[in-house]
C-alpha cells in the first residue's frame, strides 16, 4: 500500500524536504509561487530578485503591503513566506541573476530552477545557465487572462531560444526626430527626450532636428538666414542636450521654448519635407501663458489619469514634472542619472506632457495619461487570478520532474476562452530540440550578415553579441591561423579595437569568429556575410532567422487559441525598470505601432510569426501553440512575450 503524506507519496514528500530550487522572480508569479511551494513541502528555497516593491505592484503580489513599499522584493517575499511555514529555510538575494557571482556552479547545487521573469534578456541567461549546469528549468508567463507553463532540459526539449523571434519593432531616426506621423512616434521621442536630459545619453536616441535626412534634401547655406530661431535662451547649438538644459538650470520655460518652439521652427526651414505633409506648428510658452483660458477644460471623463488635458494643462504638467525630476537628480549628486521608469510620476508626467505637446505641434490627437502609458509602457493589466493559475502548474510540473517522471511533462496554455472542447487549460507534449539553435545544438554556429566597413569592434560586441545573442561577457577571437584576440571580457585589455571597424581587423566575407561567455559556458561560431546592401538604419541581419517577414497568422479560431513555450519572446526590451532590463510583472509587451499599443489583450492576435502543430496530450488531436510575440524591456516576473 502506497504510504502518504498528506496529498503526496512519502517518497516524493521526503524528496521536496531534502531538494533544493531556485526560484527567479518575486513579483506577480514569484508571489504566488513561494507560497505554493512552501505550501506544498519544499523547504529549502532560495529566491533571487533585483526589484524593490512599487504601491502598483500590492494589488496582485500578496505577500506585500503597503508598509513594505520601497522594501526588496526578494527579502519581503522570503519573510512573508516563512509565516506559511516557519520551518522552511528559504534564502533571499537582492541581486540580478546576471551577476557573474551567479555562475554555472551556483546553478549545480539545484535540483530545479523556475523563472518568474519578465525579459528575454534574463530568461536567455537563465536558460542558458540551466543548459550549462544540465539543471530542469520550469518557464513561466501571464499576460492578462492567458498564461503559459513549460518544461526546459538539455536534450530532451527545446530551450528557449530554440525558436527564432522577431526582434523589437523600432522606426528610422528621421521620422522620431523630424516627421511624426502616429502618436507612438511623439511617445517614443518623448521617451528620448527623458534620457537625453535627465539619464543616460545615448546618441542613437539624439531628438533634435536631423539635417541629414535625405527626403528633406535641403540646402542648409540657402535656409539659414531664413531660420527664425531665437538667438537668446533655448537657440540650437552644438552642445549635447543634457549641456545645454544643465547651463539653464534645467529651466522648464527655456526646455519648452528649444523643444517646441525653436526646434520646430529650425525643422520648417527644411522645406522639402512639407511639401506633401503637413507642416509643425511652433508653440511658445509666454503666448499660450497670456491666451490660457484660466479653467481651461479637459476631454473626457472618469479618472484623472484618463483625461484628456489642454495645451496650457500640458505646459503646467511639463513644467511641474521637470521641476520634480531636477529635483532628483539634485538629491542625487553630481553626475547622478536617472532611468525611466512607468511608474515613476514625475517621469511619467514628463513622458506624457512632452509627447502630447509633440502630437499637437503634429496636429494629431493628444492623449491621456493613461493611453501614454500604456505605449510607452507596452503594457497590458495583470490579472491576479491568472499568475495563481500559472503558479500553481509550475508547481505541478515541478512535481512531475522530482517524481522522475520528466516525459510526462507538458507545455500548458492557459486561455481566455474554452476551446471547441471545451478547455481552458490545454496541454501539449514539449518539442525535441531545434538542429538549429545557436545556444542548444551540440555546435552552435550562426551566420551575421554586415557591412566589415561599417561595422566598428563595439557595435559587434554591443549590439550583436550581447544585445541581439544575449551574452553577458563575450571573448572573440579571429579564425585567421593568428588566433587574433578581437575582443576581451578583461577590463582595458582590447578597448583600444572598440572604435575600429571590422575590416582593419581583416575580416571580410567569409570570415569565422569563435566567441566565448565562460560565465553562460556558452560557445558560438559566428559566420560573417559582408553586403553593402543593408537597409537604412539596418546594422546587421542574422541570415536564416527573419520573424518579421515569416507568413502572416492564420485567421483565428478558437482551437488555435494558446499561446507559446515560455514567453518564447519577451521583452525585453526595454525596460522601464531602474534595475534590470524587465518590464512590469504580468504585462505583455507588444511590438505595436498602433496608435491603441498594447492596452487590451487583442494586440496580441494581430502578429506575424510561423506556427507549428502539437498533439493535445489528452486527446492526440492537434492544436496550435499561439504565435510569440516580441517585448521589450520591463519591471517584475509575469510577462509573456508571444510571436
Amino acid at each position: 500500500m502506497v504510504q502518504l503524506v498528506g496529498p503526496l507519496r512519502k517518497e516524493l514528500a521526503d524528496s521536496l524536504s531534502t531538494c533544493k530550487v531556485l526560484v527567479v522572480g518575486a513579483g506577480g508569479i514569484g508571489c504566488e509561487l513561494l507560497k505554493n511551494l512552501v505550501l506544498t513541502g519544499f523547504k529549502n528555497i532560495e529566491v533571487i530578485d533585483l526589484d524593490t516593491i512599487d504601491v502598483s505592484n500590492l494589488n496582485r503580489q500578496f505577500l506585500f503591503q503597503k508598509k513594505h513599499v520601497g522594501k526588496s522584493k526578494a527579502q519581503v517575499a522570503k519573510e512573508s513566506s516563512l509565516l506559511f511555514c516557519p520551518t522552511a529555510n528559504i534564502t533571499a538575494y537582492h541581486d540580478s541573476i546576471m551577476n557573474p557571482d551567479y555562475n554555472v556552479e551556483f546553478f549545480r547545487k539545484f535540483m530545479l530552477v523556475m523563472n518568474a521573469l519578465d525579459n528575454r534578456a534574463a530568461r536567455n541567461h537563465v536558460n542558458r545557465m540551466c543548459l550549462a549546469a544540465d539543471i530542469p528549468l520550469i518557464e513561466s508567463g501571464t499576460a492578462g487572462y492567458l498564461g503559459q507553463v513549460t518544461v526546459i532540459k538539455k536534450g530532451m526539449t527545446e530551450c528557449y531560444e530554440c525558436q527564432p523571434k522577431p526582434t523589437q519593432k523600432t522606426f528610422p531616426g528621421c521620422t522620431i526626430r523630424n516627421t511624426p506621423s502616429e502618436p507612438i512616434h511623439c511617445i517614443v521621442w518623448a521617451k528620448y527626450l527623458f534620457n537625453q536630459l535627465f539619464g543616460e545619453e545615448d546618441a542613437d536616441q539624439e531628438v533634435s532636428p536631423d539635417t541629414a535626412d535625405p527626403e528633406a534634401a535641403w540646402n542648409p547655406e540657402d535656409t539659414a538666414a531664413r531660420a527664425t530661431a531665437s538667438e537668446k535662451d533655448g537657440d540650437i547649438k552644438r552642445v549635447s542636450t543634457k549641456e545645454w538644459a544643465r547651463s539653464t538650470g534645467y529651466n522648464a520655460v527655456k526646455l519648452f521654448n528649444k523643444l517646441f518652439k525653436d526646434d520646430i521652427m529650425y525643422l520648417l526651414t527644411m522645406d522639402k519635407l512639407w511639401k506633401k505633409r503637413k507642416a509643425p506648428t511652433p508653440l511658445d510658452w509666454h503666448q499660450l501663458k497670456n491666451s490660457a483660458c484660466p479653467q481651461e477644460k479637459s476631454v473626457g471623463s472618469g479618472l484623472k489619469d484618463q483625461l484628456v488635458l489642454g495645451v496650457w494643462g500640458l505646459c503646467q504638467m511639463f513644467q511641474r514634472s521637470v521641476e520634480s525630476l531636477r529635483s532628483e537628480l539634485q538629491e542625487k549628486g553630481e553626475g547622478a542619472e536617472l532611468v525611466w521608469d512607468k511608474d515613476d510620476p514625475p517621469a511619467m508626467d514628463f513622458v506624457t506632457a512632452a509627447a502630447n505637446l509633440r502630437m499637437h505641434i503634429f496636429s494629431m490627437n493628444t492623449k491621456s495619461r493613461f493611453d501614454v502609458k500604456s505605449m510607452a509602457g507596452n503594457i497590458i493589466p495583470a490579472i491576479a487570478t491568472t499568475n495563481a493559475v500559472i503558479a500553481g502548474l509550475i508547481v505541478l510540473e515541478a512535481l512531475k520532474i522530482l517524481s522522475g517522471e520528466l516525459e510526462s511533462c507538458r507545455t500548458i496554455f492557459l486561455n481566455k476562452c474554452p476551446n471547441l472542447r471545451k478547455k481552458l487549460l490545454v496541454p501539449c507534449i514539449l518539442d525535441p530540440p531545434s538542429a538549429n539553435c545557436y545556444v542548444c545544438a551540440s555546435k552552435p554556429e550562426v551566420t551575421v550578415k554586415l557591412n566589415v566597413h561599417k561595422t566598428t569592434v563595439l557595435c559587434l560586441q554591443d549590439r550583436i553579441l550581447k544585445e541581439r545573442f544575449g551574452m553577458v561577457a563575450p571573448d572573440v577571437q579571429i579564425e585567421d591561423g593568428k588566433g587574433t584576440i578581437l575582443i576581451s571580457s578583461e577590463e582595458g585589455e582590447t578597448e583600444t579595437n572598440n572604435s575600429k571597424f571590422l575590416a582593419d581587423f581583416g575580416i571580410r566575407n567569409g570570415s569565422r569568429l569563435q566567441v566565448d561567455d565562460f560565465l553562460q559556458d556558452y560557445t558560438l561560431l559566428v559566420n560573417v556575410l559582408h553586403t553593402e546592401e543593408l537597409e537604412r538604419d539596418v546594422e546587421f541581419e542574422v541570415v536564416g532567422e527573419a520573424p518579421d517577414k515569416a507568413p502572416p497568422p492564420q485567421p483565428n479560431k478558437e482551437e488555435v487559441n494558446s499561446i507559446t513555450n515560455g514567453n518564447k519572446a519577451d521583452s525585453a526590451q526595454p525596460s522601464t525598470s531602474s534595475k534590470a532590463p524587465a518590464d512590469d510583472d504580468d504585462v505583455m509587451i507588444v511590438d505595436s505601432d498602433e496608435e491603441e499599443g498594447a492596452s487590451s489583450s487583442s494586440a496580441a492576435a494581430p502578429t506575424s510569426g510561423t506556427k507549428r502543430r502539437h498533439s493535445d496530450a489528452e486527446t492526440g488531436e492537434s492544436s496550435t501553440k499561439r504565435l510569440r510575440m516580441d517585448s521589450t524591456d520591463n519591471d517584475d516576473d509575469d510577462i509573456i512575450a508571444l510571436d
